[in-house]
């Protein structure tokens, strides 16, 4: 297979990654959306494993209650197998019917994942969501993390990440050393800059660092943002000024909101790719060709100067 020279090294672990990488979380939406037809998602998939803008996909053992990982194996075995040098990437989930979130559960995860995908071994695996336990009971003797090393020890699992929310506790799992990458989502944006530190320390150790969901779940799409939802929640009305504001400025150095709120994840070193969600073959090129623009450095002087509330931020 061709190796492409747009590929940066993920952390430490040697995997090789684009700046872009897919994400499958909104093929089959929890909050009752609607669904991606199949074949629409086997497409996009077919198209990835050609693309060279993009070659890094995520997914999750519970995406669409486990259709995301079943439809990205049949779009593998369609194919012929997973191209040598394009990197997928799962994580290990908690039984999103019962709540358990131990051990046991953990090797389950990982035996589901590995039977959806069709393959042998999972490159990239990260635990996925700990603020749904405690902390003893994640570090427990055969708790989610002890389960998920012994994994990579025992050469199921290639490396280990930790993929959550709360960048408190995120910071703690990074600075117990087990970890090789992390994905922090919706908290690092244009208006949300809940994770400016966590970036900091996951990149001083020497981890790879994903930062996922840079449109704040969509609103920082289009401007002017009148109303709307960031994350998962209502946006408060001074976070919608403050991205009012920078769409402002955007607007006046001729960027497109949506350039702007791509780059400003492409951009940041620490940054080693940035999920973006895609859903169909033109989600995958549009996304290439934003993250193709050119953006003066002026914008981002004048976007520095737009105050920032951080009480509206995720935290």
């Amino acid at each position: 297979m061709e190796m492409h020279s747009n590929t940066i090294e993920l952390g430490a672990t040697g995997l090789r990654v684009t700046k872009l990488c897919a994400g499958s979380g909104t093929w089959r939406p929890f909050d009752g959306g609607p669904d991606v037809p199949e074949r629409d998602s086997i497409a996009l998939i077919h198209r990835l494993f050609e693309n060279a803008s993009v070659r890094y996909l995520d997914t999750s053992n519970n995406y669409g209650w486990g259709e995301a990982e079943r439809r990205l194996g049949v779009a593998i075995r369609e194919y012929g197998g997973v191209p040598d040098d394009f990197v997928i990437q799962t994580k290990a989930d908690r039984d999103m019917t019962t709540g358990q979130f131990d051990g046991a559960r953990m090797r389950r995860s990982l035996e589901e994942s590995l039977d959806r995908l069709g393959l042998d071994h999972l490159p990239m695996v990260f635990l996925h969501d700990p603020e749904n336990t405690t902390w003893e009971a994640s570090m427990a003797d055969d708790g989610p993390v002890a389960a998920l090393v012994a994994a990579r020890e025992d050469g199921v699992i290639g490396h280990l990440g930790i993929s959550g929310g709360p960048v408190d506790m995120l910071a703690a799992y990074v600075e117990t050393g087990l970890f090789e990458a992390l994905i922090t989502h919706n908290r690092y944006t244009l208006v949300d800059r809940s994770a400016d530190a966590l970036l900091t320390l996951a990149a001083s150790s020497g981890l790879g660092v994903l930062n996922a969901s840079p449109y704040g779940g969509g609103m920082l799409t289009k401007w002017p943002v009148s109303a709307g939802r960031y994350a998962y929640d209502d946006a408060p009305a001074a976070l919608l000024d403050s991205a009012n504001a920078i769409g402002a400025i955007c607007n006046d150095f001729g960027v497109p909101f949506v350039t702007a709120a791509l780059h400003f994840s492409l951009r940041d070193p620490r940054i080693t790719s940035t999920i973006i969600g895609m859903r169909t073959v033109a989600d995958a090129d549009a996304s290439a060709e934003l993250a193709a623009q050119t953006i003066p450095d002026a914008l981002w002087a004048a976007i520095d100067e737009v105050p920032l509330d951080p009480s509206t931020w995720q935290g």
